[in-house]
């Protein structure tokens, strides 16, 4: 604010730059939906590492395809992944302990559903740093590995209360602190009158844990779910994610049609892309022509599809080679050439290669890639030397006979990064004076931003001018506009597309002679 003119002399003054700068936002964060071992339900969990995966939800499971889509995401490439744990009935063990006095037990559930929750231990002492109190105890509880049956977790909660008034509550705490506890909610009956009685045998398990049945689709796509944000609307409790993957039902049981459709409608919502696995009846070329001429999912710029599945080690069997959807992988794959190349660079070609996979489902010829790469279908491939590659970049509108301006997955892709960032890096424009200081401010800040993009080639032209354009003047906000809260801006940029057609002419020059 200007300084008060009270004294002769020279005042200072800090005025606010006109320049804001836009970051972009991330490019391959992967959102997986699935079944698993534990962890919380319809919440989306970030993890930055398989490790973590294993810590948070148990790690493989033979029954279920999610365990392996992230395994194989993190193993080709992948940095961040957003889990959201899906379940079809299933329980959470209980356990009950008994108080010094009184009649009521203190009950405690594990802290998801699962038969996990079967193996823990719960012990109680009275250590506290007020003894005399006689609601203050101290809890303890140790997760068994299932294997070994050594010390697989273990936590102590230290002078906690049945007192809800206490900054010590015992529900409190377990909410916050622990992995491994809860109190029931709601909680069944009254607490204990007094603390539990000192622990010398763990508590003893009243109901065991259930993991419930397979997932279906009802599970995903049901419209209940979208109000309470579970199944495949759980994800709007994160801030953003850019490719979603929906790993088969069960290793038996592919996607039904109404979950791709839900999460393609979800997708464009989000401006993220869905990576669809192709049905596991697709065992040959004819049959995935025949399938993806058929195929249920509208033909929208926001989806790819890649075809075959993908054959690796299974952990769970001695690493004997199983066959898996390849979503994971590939996704694996985007982020790796997003953080070496750019979002803007295809995530095909002989650098986009899979790592850990030993076979393809279907070994394709190149006349077989011919006939399914027209219709959208993006093939895996492997080649002497090479090993197996990811081999299209189109995507599910990029089929030959729609023509559609989004037909390469990095054209796609690279719009909605800039949709996305210049949606949240804009946000300081609303409510401000809309008049010509402003419309100066907004060509200046987004010019920025895609002048950074041009210095790092994510556009075709040799000259800025060539390459982009920013405009916001009083020819695209008129005052009819003004009048009604409106600026309009507008961005455009000339893609880069990938090089999908190498050809090669060659010509004898034998017997010329020289001028």
């Amino acid at each position: 604010m200007p300084a008060n003119l009270t004294y002769p002399g020279v005042y200072v003054e800090e005025l606010p730059s006109a320049a804001r700068s836009i970051a972009g936002v991330a490019t391959s964060k992967t959102a997986f939906l699935g079944r698993a071992l534990r962890g919380p339900v319809n919440e989306p969990i970030e993890i930055k590492s398989f490790g973590d995966f294993a810590r948070r939800f148990g790690g493989i499971w033979k029954d279920a395809p999610l365990g392996y889509a992230v395994q194989h995401y993190f193993a080709n490439g992948g940095a961040e992944a957003i889990i959201v744990r899906l379940a079809n009935g299933g329980s959470a063990a209980r356990y009950s302990l008994t108080p010094e006095s009184g009649v009521d037990p203190l009950l405690l559930d594990a802290a998801s559903v699962g038969a996990w929750g079967d193996r823990l231990e719960i012990t109680v002492d009275h250590q506290t740093r007020d003894t005399a109190d006689t609601r203050l105890f101290n809890l303890q509880v140790i997760e068994r590995d299932p294997d070994s049956l050594g010390v697989a977790a273990a936590e102590t909660h230290r002078n906690v209360s049945l007192s809800s008034a206490s900054p010590r509550y015992l529900g409190r705490v377990l909410e916050q602190e622990s992995a491994l506890l809860r109190l029931p909610a709601p909680y069944p009956g009254s607490f204990p009158a007094v603390r539990p009685d000192d622990g010398a045998t763990p508590a003893t398990r009243t109901a065991n844990g259930s993991d419930g049945n397979a997932l279906v689709h009802d599970q995903y796509d049901d419209a209940s779910l979208e109000g309470s944000k579970r199944g495949i609307w759980a994800l709007e409790k994160s801030d953003i994610f850019n490719l979603l993957c929906i790993p088969p039902y069960t290793r038996d049981t592919d996607v039904a049609d109404s979950t791709w459709a839900a999460a393609l409608a979800y997708c464009k919502k989000r401006r993220a892309l869905l990576l669809v696995d192709a049905p596991a009846s697709w065992t040959t070329k004819d049959s995935a022509v025949t399938g993806a001429r058929a195929f249920a999912l509208a033909r929208h710029e926001n989806a790819a599809l890649f075809f075959p599945r993908i054959r690796a080690a299974d952990p769970y069997f001695e690493n004997r080679l199983e066959s898996f959807a390849p979503c994971g992988a590939v996704a694996g794959v985007f982020a790796r050439t997003d953080a070496t190349r750019g979002i803007w660079k295809a995530p095909a070609g002989i650098e986009a290669q899979l790592s850990g996979v030993a076979e393809l489902g279907v070994p394709l010829t190149d006349a077989e890639n011919g006939d399914l790469n027209p219709l959208g279908v993006n093939c895996l491939r492997a080649f002497p030397t090479i090993g197996r590659v990811v081999w299209g970049a189109r995507t599910w509108a990029g089929a030959d006979a729609l023509a559609s301006q989004w037909k390469y997955i990095p054209v796609r892709r690279l719009a909605l990064y800039i949709e996305e960032t210049l949606y949240r890096g804009t946000q300081w424009v609303v409510f401000e004076p809309n008049d010509t200081p402003l419309w100066a401010q907004i060509r200046l800040n987004i010019g920025a931003f895609m002048h950074g993009l041009f210095r790092q080639g994510a556009f075709q032209g040799s000259r800025p001018q060539d390459a982009y354009l920013v405009k916001c003047d009083s020819e695209t906000t008129t005052q009819a506009d003004i009048d009604a809260g409106v600026v309009n801006i507008i961005v455009g940029f000339a893609p880069l597309k990938p090089a999908e057609f190498v050809i090669i002419k060659l010509q004898q020059l034998a017997g010329q002679t020289a001028a």
